[in-house]
């Protein structure tokens, strides 16, 4: 049998001794805390290693628990199970070397035999009840800790009673997950005063569950920028200064939720109508609705075409159902991509992008459908005429923003879409024209023009 309050004391000499790891003073802090933290960082501060130090002391401190380290994909949430399991073999290491001095191979046996035998000696004297997984890890205490990727929905990890549950890159894990999730913890808050949140991430705009725990009471919250860190170059900092906006620079490495007074898409305004996890072509197709393609192109030096589908529910009712890129090649293999969607649909319309690239593709477009279901949207001209009033950029992106303040959108939670939403900003120029820009703006760009449906679905619409 293992002696547990020597493996705790053990634990905390191996920690000592981890030349890999000397914590700073707000990681002690961390690693000290007992109940809900909330941790908000700029990149690589050391946040990950902190968290997963603080994930094996709590494994090896409390019996018959179970922590569930999760984010939106499982290379995260992996990345952070793994540094956690780090510390838990060097653990298990100096904890057979306090057996006989550890074991030692039997020259009389065979490699084989004596392999089976190391075998026996760690399953007997380790702190491991079976050997660890790439996604599960059991020790002899009862405890167990599990890494798994939400999805859209948390629906694949709902099943578990959690007593520790810790998010990774928490901001980006979609808002459904958290409601899905939450409940999990309320058992273990009564039956052991656990039921703790660990959340740790880079800020992702205003508002969403891990905004508001950064901003509760009932959490340690920490706030940490890049700049505070002294591992990392203040050349290389300034590097990244300049590569970068301000609001980029503010968010990615001096960890601040940056001001909004200039995004297009309000961050809270686009979480709020992201209504629905999933939307499946064989149980929610419907053949008595319209439906309409936005495509935008990739332009030179980019590398993915978007491609976003609305559903028109209502007269001014619209779902936006799905929401997909594919990497830039020929323009015969994107009309091909175009002319799938539309045998699998059967769009009332589809809106292109007919600049540069997106021209070509226009133009085959039109050869194979018509001009009456295909149309070129080109956003720095008036290249669609309606009763000679010119269709511009900042039409399609008003046009979807009231939808949104209406609420008359209902978009599919996307987070490849809510990152490009949240990217489009605006200013004005000297000439008080409305400028509208983003970095990632190629899945926004097929959006508005998929959300202009409801303006072309009873207009006579022709190229000029």
């Amino acid at each position: 049998m293992i002696d547990w309050e020597k493996v705790k004391e053990l634990n905390k000499l191996t920690a000592e001794r981890d030349t890999q790891y000397k914590p700073d003073k707000w990681q002690k802090k961390v690693l000290a805390h007992k109940g809900n933290i909330s941790l908000r960082t700029g990149r690589q501060v050391g946040k990950s290693v902190t968290i997963a130090r603080k994930s094996s002391n709590l494994a090896i401190d409390y019996n018959d628990i179970t922590i569930l380290m999760i984010a939106a994909a499982q290379r995260q949430s992996s990345e952070l199970f793994q540094k956690t399991l780090r510390n838990l073999y060097m653990l298990n290491d100096e904890v057979l070397k306090q057996v006989n001095g550890g074991w030692k191979p039997n020259p009389h046996l065979s490699a084989k035999k004596n392999m089976e035998e190391k075998r026996v000696f760690e399953q007997e004297h380790g702190i491991f009840k079976v050997n660890p997984t790439k996604t599960e890890c059991t020790l002899k205490n009862g405890t167990r800790l599990l890494s798994l990727p939400t999805g859209k929905s948390g629906a694949f990890v709902r099943c578990y009673t959690v007593d520790i549950l810790i998010g990774d890159e928490a901001a980006y894990i979609p808002e459904p997950v958290w409601i899905a999730l939450r409940p999990m913890l309320a058992t273990s808050k009564e039956k052991n005063g656990l039921g703790w949140e660990i959340l740790l991430s880079t800020p992702f705009g205003r508002g969403g569950h891990y905004y508001e725990c950064c901003h509760d009471e009932d959490y340690l919250n920490i706030h940490i920028s890049s700049e505070d860190c002294r591992r990392i170059s203040r050349d290389f900092l300034k590097k990244e200064k300049k590569r970068m906006s301000k609001m980029e620079y503010a968010q990615e490495y001096l960890g601040e939720f940056i001001s909004e007074f200039n995004q297009f898409f309000p961050t809270t305004l686009i979480k709020d109508r992201m209504t629905f996890i999933e939307w499946s072509y064989k149980k929610d197709y419907d053949r008595t609705k319209k439906y309409y393609l936005g495509i935008d192109i990739a332009r030179y030096g980019a590398d993915e075409n978007a491609f976003v589908i609305a559903e028109l529910t209502g007269r001014n009712q619209v779902k936006i159902i799905r929401s997909q890129t594919t990497e830039r090649k020929a323009l015969t293999d994107t009309v091909g991509r175009a002319m799938a969607l539309h045998k699998q649909f059967n769009f009332k319309r589809i809106f292109t992008d007919d600049t540069g690239l997106g021209a070509g593709v226009t133009d085959m477009l039109i050869e194979k459908l018509g001009k009456r279901l295909v149309f070129g949207i080109n956003n720095s001209s008036r290249t669609i005429q309606e009763k000679k009033k010119g269709i511009l950029k900042e039409d399609l992106y008003s046009n979807a923003l009231s939808m949104m303040e209406r609420n008359h959108l209902d978009i599919i939670s996307d987070l490849n879409l809510q990152r490009s939403l949240k990217s489009m900003t605006y200013d004005y120029t000297s000439n008080a024209k409305l400028r509208i820009y983003g970095k990632y703006s190629h899945l926004a760009e097929a959006f508005v023009r998929a959300c202009w449906c409801v303006k072309a679905k009873n207009l006579k619409l022709f190229i000029a």
